[in-house]
């Protein structure tokens, strides 16, 4: 509304044409998995690497779901937009050569190890046996 008032018509070329908006609105369709996986890692209160691989094939699925569309359309935008996601495409595959059957076997580990999960179920065992965690013979100050 202020760059359509007549008195800051200097500023009317920073108006965003309806072709931007289009620009805009296909570059967040293609960004807005990766906000929702990044937002729901950072949430998480405990080990994610046990989900790398299952990120890492939510990541490629959606990217090559982009990869196929975006080619039947011939904007320079989409043109653009195809070349970006191509590059993350092949950096992603770089990281993911490197998840071995070693790394992994980390990853697992870090899962089954989780000190959130494991004191968690400890806290309830030392509810249950009315003790309480500072306790030197609850379980969760023995866990620790």
């Amino acid at each position: 509304m202020w760059l359509q008032n007549p008195k800051y018509a200097e500023y009317q070329p920073l108006f965003q044409t309806q072709d931007e908006w289009t620009i805009v609105k296909n570059v967040m369709e293609v960004l807005s998995p990766f906000r929702c996986w990044t937002l729901w890692m950072a949430i998480c209160h405990t080990v994610t690497s046990h989900d790398v691989i299952t990120m890492y094939n939510m990541i490629f699925d959606h990217m090559d779901g982009v990869m196929r569309a975006l080619p039947k359309k011939k904007t320079q935008s989409k043109e653009d937009l195809l070349f970006a996601v191509m590059l993350a495409w092949q950096k992603l595959s770089k990281y993911y050569t490197e998840v071995t059957p070693t790394t992994n076997m980390h990853q697992i580990s870090a899962h089954i190890l989780d000190p959130f999960r494991k004191l968690r179920w400890f806290r309830k065992w030392d509810k249950g046996m009315d003790t309480k965690p500072e306790d030197e013979t609850s379980y969760t100050t023995q866990y620790q």
